[in-house]
């Protein structure tokens, strides 16, 4: 088990900001890419974005591109998903989660951990 605890969410007005972050034991988190999936009831999981195992190379969902920024700290074993100009359709449960593979990928069965969740209320 590679335990992923996510921290960051809450309650925020449109247009507002939140910073969401994903700590992860081990000690080979630079081995491995992370991503960032969310869930909106009734909803089916969807990708938002991803980041390499070096943090060199990114990739995010077009409905978050411009406003959501995904980062790693390889020192500090924490990933990170800035949410900038929020709107109430991100409003979502966000997950972290951890792939087997150093290369980014926007497909959720690449990723073998996952976190608890933390949840993102986006008020209108």
């Amino acid at each position: 088990q590679v335990p992923l605890v996510e921290s960051g969410g809450g309650l925020v007005q449109a247009g507002g900001s939140l910073r969401l972050s994903c700590a992860a034991s081990g000690l080979t988190f630079s081995d491995y890419a992370m991503g960032w999936f969310r869930q909106a009831p009734g909803k089916k999981r969807e990708f938002v974005a991803a980041i390499s195992g070096s943090g060199g190379k990114t990739i995010s969902a077009e409905s978050v591109k411009g406003r959501f920024t995904i980062s790693r700290d390889n020192v500090k074993n924490t990933v990170y998903l800035q949410l900038d100009s929020l709107k109430p359709e991100d409003t979502a449960i966000y997950y972290c989660a951890k792939s087997l593979r150093s290369l980014v990928s926007l497909d959720a069965e690449e990723y073998v951990y996952w976190g608890q969740g933390t949840q993102v209320t986006v008020s209108s």
